[in-house]
């Protein structure tokens, strides 16, 4: 995501390395490749114009410090301005009513109703909330299935019924569920729709008018680019929506919808969709993605990441281990599960500061550590437990029952030799300040 208009920005700024100060001239042409930039990852042209303009008044409106050299001002006000673009702070979700009810709403094919099911996953796992998934989609014959699946995916309760071909009659009977049930979120999945549809859309403008939701979400496929920001337009004017969800980030997508979108509709984006799995749902922080697309990376997601996964009771027992020197195989699979329960490989990779540049064109497959684990598995107990027992004949047998030659298991063997040295070596209390900062970052 976001990819090319990360290389040509860093391009742009090039323009000013070597120069000793900011002049109008050397400001010109670095922002003629900035809106260039932006023009090619299908940002509307007012707003590419009104970018440059700002960061030009900006750029010459400052001394420049003499800590900073030309180009790493222009950075810094190029990424404060994005920040702004893409709607300045994180937007809340407003869950202050019992049941708050949310409405979905978006084009055919947008994601909505897959969302739909990520956002339940969310407020359960995340915010604690008990939520009821409502299918209103009553023209799509797969619709009502497919929510069902979701729901059953992540073990959140559907509501439908196959009867009632009215979505306004539907979702009040979902609303009514929920009361009578104690659920207090109502996550309403209706039909997608086109802008042009008079019928559908005066039927979705019904809905809203029937249940009043707490939070009217419009989701845009964030690969239609431009397109993506006129359709917001459409249905904002028909439903006055309260946040937008970014979908299908993931994807060979030029990014002008995250940046356009706010400027015409003045909603935020709220929620961006990372991937296909349940989990693969992120709170929008506009200035993390500022940071993301100049290439500095988001190490405080990925910290945040960590966490989720950071269980203390295990890292104590593991501690433990390493401290009697028992560190072993199965120890070091359960390290793997964890760093899979994070996200995708590529987009892990992404967030430490410098490594995107470098793995931009590279297919960094979710299935990194296929290979590990198939010989981890083809060890037995002993093998796992005491990998010094592991001799040239048992080599060649995990070899051969991995899948793998001997020479990735003797890679596999070394990494964790060294691995172990240096987590023995953390022992001597870097391993307990560590433990201790991740247990004190704000969550």
């Amino acid at each position: 995501m976001f990819n090319s208009l990360s290389d040509k920005l860093d391009k742009a700024f090039h323009v000013l390395k070597g120069h000793g100060s900011i002049s109008e001239i050397n400001v010109a042409e670095t922002l003629k490749e900035v809106r260039r930039a932006l023009l090619d990852a299908d940002v509307n042209y007012k707003i590419a114009k009104d970018f440059t303009n700002r960061v030009k008044e900006k750029a010459l409106g400052q001394n420049v410090l003499t800590t900073l050299q030309p180009g790493q001002l222009m950075v810094k006000i190029v990424k404060d301005e994005l920040t702004q673009l893409m709607g300045g702070d994180a937007a809340g979700i407003n869950l202050s009513e019992s049941p708050s009810v949310i409405l979905m709403s978006g084009l055919q094919g947008s994601g909505k109703t897959t969302f739909s099911g990520k956002l339940a996953n969310f407020l359960k796992n995340k915010k604690t909330k008990k939520p009821l998934l409502v299918a209103c989609d009553v023209y799509r014959p797969a619709a009502i299935d497919q929510l069902h699946v979701v729901g059953d995916q992540i073990g959140v309760e559907v509501y439908s019924d196959r009867e009632n071909s009215d979505p306004v009659s539907l979702a009040k009977a979902g609303i009514a569920h929920a009361k009578a049930n104690g659920y207090n979120v109502v996550i309403i999945d209706t039909a997608g729709r086109l802008a042009v549809d008079e019928a559908m859309m005066n039927e979705i403008s019904n809905i809203h008018k029937a249940v009043n939701p707490q939070e009217t979400l419009f989701v845009v496929d964030s690969m239609t680019g431009q397109d993506a920001v006129n359709t917001a337009k459409a249905f904002n004017d028909i439903l006055n929506f309260d946040g937008v969800i970014l979908t299908k980030l993931d994807g060979d997508t030029r990014g002008g919808a995250a940046l356009s979108i706010k400027s015409v509709v003045n909603k935020p984006i709220k929620f961006i969709g990372t991937g296909e799995k349940m989990d693969a749902i992120d709170v929008f922080y506009p200035a993390r993605m500022a940071d993301r697309i100049l290439g500095m990376g988001d190490v405080v997601s990925l910290v945040e990441r960590a966490q989720e996964q950071f269980d203390e009771q295990e890292a104590r027992k593991l501690q433990k281990k390493i401290a009697k020197n028992q560190f072993g195989f199965d120890d070091f699979l359960k390290q793997i599960q964890q760093v899979k329960k994070m996200g995708s490989m590529k987009d892990l990779v992404g967030m430490i500061p410098g490594a995107g540049k470098m793995v931009k064109d590279m297919d960094i497959d979710d299935d990194a550590f296929k290979h590990i684990e198939a010989i981890i598995h083809s060890m037995t107990p002993e093998e796992r437990s005491k990998p010094a027992v592991i001799n040239a004949s048992r080599k060649k047998r995990i070899g051969k029952g991995s899948g793998t030659s001997v020479q990735e298991v003797n890679q596999l063997l070394k990494q964790f030799n060294q691995m172990s040295k240096m987590m023995k070596m953390m022992q001597g209390g870097g391993g307990r300040k560590m433990m201790q900062m991740m247990k004190n970052m704000p969550r």
